[in-house]
């Protein structure tokens, strides 16, 4: 079956030549053939083996599929299995699975074409935490049967608060006893112990079973049950404000510990009536949640087996400030003289058994204190020194503020604890001034007797005493006085000074050149000396009021820029979605309250749009949660974004806990059992509780789901819809599909469809019957009595009665013979027995359903014989 083609030449081989023979295999059967062929070069022999193969296929196919480590999250997830041939003719494979955990492998059969890849997919669902280790057997033409394992561990998507500095797992965390205003960090850690990301966002639980705020837990039953009026306070209060968590959402990567702080500021309730609780403690226990974003089936009242999120306990005390002041808060000092300084000793005791309090006396006039500040441990005093040294004459009263100092952190960041003063205590200072005695001094007046003076005018009283380092200058408007006025200057009307007899001494000083002296007698001008070596020339004069106009500005500039920053600081502090920017009660009177009012009237929580820096609470959530709840929209909804506004909402990239806010569900559908060819619809609940649109686009691929309508849809801020999801099959078994969404086109989801296919079914009300006589009965009368047919399923049940004749005849009959039982409907068939002569008293009866189950029904007559 071989044969050579050569052309051999006489003549010897040249150097550089050759000579080209060639071999052809010519099989005649399907066997391998073996030859040899023999070359014969002068003395030499060269053995050339010859081998001729029937061309077959070589299948190979890998022998494990491991998906790795993989989230329970009611996803899809498949995975591709090669099958090469590196034989030279096509091979076919089969694949034959017996277990119900893999879902779909297909294509189960086929063939690989020579030197290519062929490649089947296998689906698994990860539903429930599980290890999926199952076997597929392939069979490969020319080897035989395979097997083939795939592995998977399908684990749970968990989320641990772990401790800083040891890594254990925390299910609580005291803060201890802390002052109100004041304020106290604990760091956490989350880890995210699952091998795919999450995004994660807190959850302040407000209305938590076992949750308290502002109770004191020490007190008795008894105390607590009659002292109720703080019940009244708390639901207006916005427990996110005594919590602070940051960051308070966040993405964690697969194994991923993020650094979390929790910031515990208690504030002080004040109560009813104006009780005085000045010295009662308040203790809080909250519950913070660290939730994973996505499909809120709880909310949504869907089957949820996993919850997905971590609960955390805080618990801590308020504690008001107990410093107390003996003597105090009012404080007399000694009558004392100027110059002088008196003392009071004053002891300053902390009340408090818990925690150390830090003082600080500010600075205040003509009172020193010695120590200024300091720090006194719980239960303990400390001694300061009051000191007046009155630098006045008078009576000199001061409100004296005492600052609290204590911990407090930056709002933009948690993590900078800073000094500050968070509470203000007040004392009054009370001090006594007076003045020396003088002893007045009297000296002859040669000069003018003042308007002030004795009997005589001789002697004058001098009181001046340490001013006689001063001349005396003009310090009237010579246009006030008229005395002594000469009459060629009674009409002077200038704005001049008058110069007092005895100032010659000040006259020859330095002057302003705008300013006119004249007499105190007959007002005439005076000749004022302007000395031109200290005196201010014309530019001179003119650049120091440039200078002075400078100034003026700059220092306006200074003052506008700095009300300019207050003005922006003010607005930064009230800037929020309930202040807007406004002082709140500013200029508005508050109302007036009765007694009744607290009785009658019952105090709801307000609730706004949540803020995005705003700590999520449950309550706040719920009450958002019922507002969009009642607001169902179910048709009429854009399709894409049309409008400016949904065009600008709807390409926002949403954050974890605006995402937290948008309920899509659930994300398990359980159609149950549905008939094939039937045709069932499941709502798709979609609750917007963002104050802004959002653009919901669902993506099918699956056959069965065809029919879903519409596939988009804008909704509106505040408000819910649903999409009904169609289901539709003509295939027997389980079913189990995911389709994906998008919120946004950025933000994607899934959801875990389960059906399982069945054909029509009816059911009987019971099996066997037994038809007796009605009392009083004439012989010859026919016994009747009824049946159910019930359907259970989603499809109408087509039916025939069929009588199973045993002995040539039969004594029953069923009316209807045949009909349709629509779905989840049942229907009264009459079973009748007619008696006669030979008549059997036992009788059978198949329910045939079309495309359906049989079911036997059997009938007994019950005859009483008389003799």
């Amino acid at each position: 079956q071989f044969k050579l083609i050569v052309e051999n030449s006489e003549n010897p081989v040249a150097p550089g030549l050759q000579v080209t023979a060639f071999v052809e295999y010519y099989p005649e059967n399907e066997k391998d053939l073996e030859d040899r062929l023999l070359l014969l070069i002068e003395d030499d022999i060269v053995d050339i083996p010859l081998l001729g193969l029937i061309p077959c296929c070589c299948l190979e196919i890998q022998s494990e599929i491991n998906f790795g480590a993989v989230v329970a999250n009611s996803k899809i997830i498949s995975k591709e299995i090669c099958i090469a041939n590196h034989g030279s003719s096509s091979g076919t494979f089969k694949i034959s699975y017996d277990g119900i955990v893999l879902l779909n492998i297909e294509p189960t059969s086929g063939a690989v074409e020579p030197k290519s890849i062929k490649k089947f997919k296998v689906d698994i669902c990860t539903d429930v935490p599980r290890i999926i280790k199952e076997v597929i057997k392939v069979e490969l033409e020319g080897h035989g049967c395979t097997e083939v394992w795939i592995k998977a561990v399908v684990v749970e998507q968990v989320l641990k608060v772990l401790g800083v500095s040891r890594g254990n797992i925390l299910e609580c965390i005291n803060f201890g006893p802390v002052y109100f205003g004041s304020s106290k960090t604990e760091q956490v850690s989350l880890y995210n112990e699952s091998p795919e990301c999450m995004d994660w966002v807190a959850v302040l639980e407000d209305d938590a079973v076992g949750g308290e705020m502002g109770t004191d837990l020490q007190r008795s039953a008894d105390a607590g049950l009659q002292d109720l009026s703080l019940t009244h306070t708390i639901k207006d209060v916005d427990v996110s404000t005594l919590i602070l968590c940051t960051p308070d959402q966040g993405t964690l990567l697969p194994y991923e510990k993020s650094l979390v702080t929790l910031c515990f500021s208690p504030k002080k309730f004040k109560r009813d009536f104006g009780v005085n609780d000045s010295s009662l403690r308040q203790d809080y226990v909250l519950f913070l949640r660290f939730e994973a974003v996505g499909n809120k089936d709880g909310y949504l009242q869907a089957l949820t087996n996993h919850p997905r999120h971590t609960e955390l306990a805080l618990t801590g005390s308020g504690l008001p400030v107990m410093l107390t002041f003996n003597p105090g808060p009012v404080i007399k000092f000694i009558d004392c003289f100027l110059g002088e300084q008196t003392q009071v000793l004053c002891t300053l005791k902390n009340e408090s058994e818990s925690l150390p309090v830090t003082f600080s006396f500010r600075k205040t006039a003509n009172f020193n204190i010695s120590p200024q500040k300091g720090k006194i441990k719980k239960k303990s005093a400390k001694d300061v020194i009051f000191s007046f040294s009155p630098h006045q004459i008078g009576t000199l009263k001061v409100k004296q503020v005492v600052d609290i100092i204590g911990t407090g952190v930056e709002e933009n960041n948690l993590q900078l604890l800073k000094t500050k003063s968070f509470h203000q205590i007040y004392l009054s200072f009370i001090g006594v001034c007076k003045s020396k005695r003088k002893n007045i001094l009297f000296k002859i007046n040669p000069g003018i007797t003042p308007v002030i003076s004795n009997a005589t005018g001789q002697f004058v009283a001098d009181g001046a005493g340490q001013c006689i380092d001063t001349a005396p200058v003009a310090i009237l408007k010579s246009t006030q006085t008229q005395i002594h006025t000469h009459q060629i200057n009674r009409n002077c009307k200038d704005d001049a000074f008058i110069a007092f007899p005895n100032d010659r001494a000040a006259s020859i000083r330095p002057s302003e050149w705008n300013k006119k002296y004249r007499t105190i007698f007959t007002k005439t001008e005076r000749y004022n000396y302007i000395d031109p070596e200290f005196s201010y020339t014309e530019c001179e004069q003119l650049s120091k009021e440039a200078h002075k106009e400078y100034y003026t500005e700059f220092i306006s500039s200074l003052r506008q820029c700095r009300l300019q920053k207050d003005a922006a600081r003010q607005f930064h502090i009230y800037n929020n979605s309930v202040n807007i920017g406004l002082k709140p009660a500013e200029g508005l009177m508050s109302p007036k309250i009765s007694i009744t009012d607290f009785h009658t009237e019952k105090l709801q929580f307000k609730m706004l749009p949540l803020d995005e820096n705003c700590l999520l609470t449950s309550r706040k959530l719920a009450e958002i949660g019922s507002k969009s709840s009642v607001k169902e929209i179910q048709s009429g909804l854009s399709a894409v974004p049309s409008s400016t506004q949904e065009k600008e909402d709807c390409n926002l990239t949403l954050t974890s806990k605006q995402l937290h806010q948008i309920l899509i569900g659930p994300s398990t559908m359980d159609f149950g059992d549905v008939c094939v060819y039937s045709t069932t619809a499941r709502k798709l609940h979609i609750i917007n509780n963002l104050l802004v649109h959002i653009w919901i686009q669902i993506e099918i691929e699956i056959d069965e789901l065809q029919q879903t309508s519409p596939l988009s849809q804008v909704v509106p801020p505040l408000t819910k819809t649903h999409i009904p999801i169609v289901f539709e099959t003509n295939t027997l078994g389980m079913f189990k599909r995911s389709f994906t969404y998008t919120i946004n086109n950025q933000h994607h989801g899934h959801v875990l469809v389960i059906a399982k296919a069945v054909s029509v079914e009816l059911e009987l009300s019971a099996r066997e019957l037994i038809l007796n006589p009605v009392p009083g009965y004439l012989a010859g009368t026919e016994f009747r009595t009824t049946v159910s047919v019930y359907n259970p399923r989603n499809y109408p049940a087509e039916f025939t009665w069929k009588p199973i004749i045993t002995g040539g005849r039969t004594a029953f009959s069923i009316q209807p013979a045949k009909g349709s039982v629509e779905a989840y409907r049942d229907l009264e068939c009459e079973v009748v027995w007619h008696p006669g002569f030979n008549s059997p008293e036992v009788g059978e009866f198949n329910l045939c359903v079309r495309k359906g189950n049989t079911i036997k029904l059997k009938c007994f007559a019950k005859v009483t014989h008389h003799t």
